[in-house]
């Protein structure tokens, strides 16, 4: 199976491909014309028609932002956990 090199697509392209579907374009032509991925597609029409932002922050619900932070604080006090048990281990044997 060969993959296929990543490619990057600026906003504006992303945008010229919404309104092209909006315009009434079928969806298939549109991939198949731009050689698209499908998946890459649909989220770009979830994304345009939603928040009209391609940026994956400016879509996430607030549920997922705060799963988010939650998971870099439990990381962070792992961390500080860590490091009190270290000191712990070196205190103690004197």
């Amino acid at each position: 199976m060969t993959r296929r090199k990543r490619r990057e697509y600026t906003d504006e392209f992303k945008n010229q491909m919404v309104q092209l579907y909006v315009s009434g374009k079928p969806r298939s032509e549109i991939i198949r014309e731009y050689d698209l991925t499908e998946s890459a597609f649909d989220r770009w029409l979830k994304q345009g028609q939603s928040t009209g932002s391609f940026r994956e922050a400016d879509n996430r619900s607030t549920e997922e932002n705060e799963l988010i932070q939650l998971r870099k604080e439990n990381q962070r006090l792992k961390m500080e956990n860590d490091i009190l048990k270290q000191a712990a281990l070196i205190l103690g044997r004197k």
